[in-house]
């Protein structure tokens, strides 16, 4: 789209959401009962019985989106102004998607303990923390520590929702391709958060052969340098030990997953693959490679993060549902038993899966419904 009709777009239209009441003050005693004195039953209420919360406040139906703009979409550290249309993008999607009330909170710090200590104050008021474009490491401490003293669900999106929907995907290609999904050969661009919960979430699917690579190449157990998190995750994947570059271990590979950068991933690398090749390529918004390139070097199945290409792999087909799920069941936590289940949900709303159709459209009115009832 064109970058000053987007602009003009947003300055005319000024806020996307807003509140609203949900009752009436039309007459004196409505003021009485709503407000003074008869706010001040429920507030005395409250003080004695704090969970009753989730039934007389908008706890009930309430989500915090918490960002410090440290990893904004692929745009990197442009701070809280910069990640604030995002966070209320997603509070649009929330609303219009799941009907769940989201308030976006951009932080003016970058500080993992304040962020905690931030959260921590304003949890009365939510019943779910959203953590959105924290940058790694710092993300996995803060949902770690947020999950442990919160008695309300934490979830860090960029992590979670777009690993199940990876699994998702993926599940599905694997059918297309008629490959085993326990025994597919991974490739994974990109070990920050959202690679790190994709290669956890796909070990815990049983798949086993996964290699990640960062900016100096494969992560393996013994490589120099690595820092607490990449020195769990080698301990956790590359069974064969690959020590090189993208391009040693895309031999042979069955699927290549992109959470890096634009045009990291060249034609002869997706050539060098095994046959029927999976290609997702989720850089946004310019992929690793171009779905047209991939496809004439022989990838069979292909997915990005954008709209405008089949297989789109989006988390907006994840995070309103969970949120719907575990505001009507009051869960804690969202477990990983739940980010299975929410993946195979979604990969089943594909009936007959093909090359140009593994995971179901961002519009379909199943999704949050199929996601939202499998959080336990």
């Amino acid at each position: 789209m064109d970058t000053k009709k987007i602009l003009a777009a947003f300055k005319k239209q000024g806020a996307r959401i807003e509140t609203k009441a949900r009752v009436t003050l039309k007459e004196k005693k409505d003021f009485s009962l709503w407000y003074t004195p008869g706010v001040g039953t429920a507030s005395l209420h409250l003080a004695k019985h704090p969970k009753d919360a989730r039934l007389m406040s908008i706890k009930k139906n309430s989500v915090a989106i918490v960002s410090d703009g440290s990893a904004v979409l692929g745009l990197g550290n442009i701070g809280p102004y910069g990640a604030l249309p995002v966070m209320e993008g997603k509070a649009l999607i929330f609303k219009a998607k799941a009907n769940v009330d989201a308030w976006p909170l951009v932080l003016a710090t970058q500080d993992p303990d304040e962020i905690v200590r931030i959260v921590k104050a304003i949890a009365p008021n939510f019943g779910g923390i959203n953590l959105e474009d924290i940058a790694a490491p710092a993300c996995f401490e803060i949902e770690e520590r947020l999950m442990k003293e919160l008695d309300i669900p934490v979830m860090h999106d960029d992590q979670h929702g777009t690993a199940i929907v990876v699994l998702a995907g993926l599940t599905n290609a694997a059918k297309v391709v008629k490959k085993n999904l326990k025994k597919l050969r991974v490739v994974i661009s990109g070990a920050g958060a959202a690679g790190t919960a994709v290669a956890k979430l796909l070990l815990a699917a049983g798949v086993k052969d996964i290699i990640l690579i960062d900016r100096s190449g494969a992560i393996f157990k013994g490589r120099a340098g690595l820092n607490a998190h990449k020195a769990e995750l080698a301990e956790l994947t590359n069974p064969r030990m690959e020590a090189g570059g993208l391009a040693e271990a895309m031999r042979g590979a069955d699927v290549f997953v992109g959470v890096s950068g634009k045009g990291l991933l060249s034609a002869e690398h997706v050539a060098s693959m095994a046959s029927g090749a999976i290609v997702f390529a989720l850089a946004n918004p310019i992929p690793e490679i171009l779905p047209e390139t991939a496809w004439r070097a022989g990838a069979e199945v292909i997915a990005t993060g954008r709209s405008d290409y089949p297989n789109q792999i989006n988390n907006s087909l994840v995070f309103p549902g969970i949120f719907r799920g575990a505001l009507d069941k009051g869960v804690r936590k969202i477990t990983t038993a739940t980010k299975l289940r929410a993946a195979y949900a979604l990969a089943a709303l594909v009936a007959k899966p093909s090359a140009d159709k593994i995971i179901p459209d961002m519009l379909d009115p199943r999704v949050v419904k199929a996601v939202a009832s499998t959080v336990r």
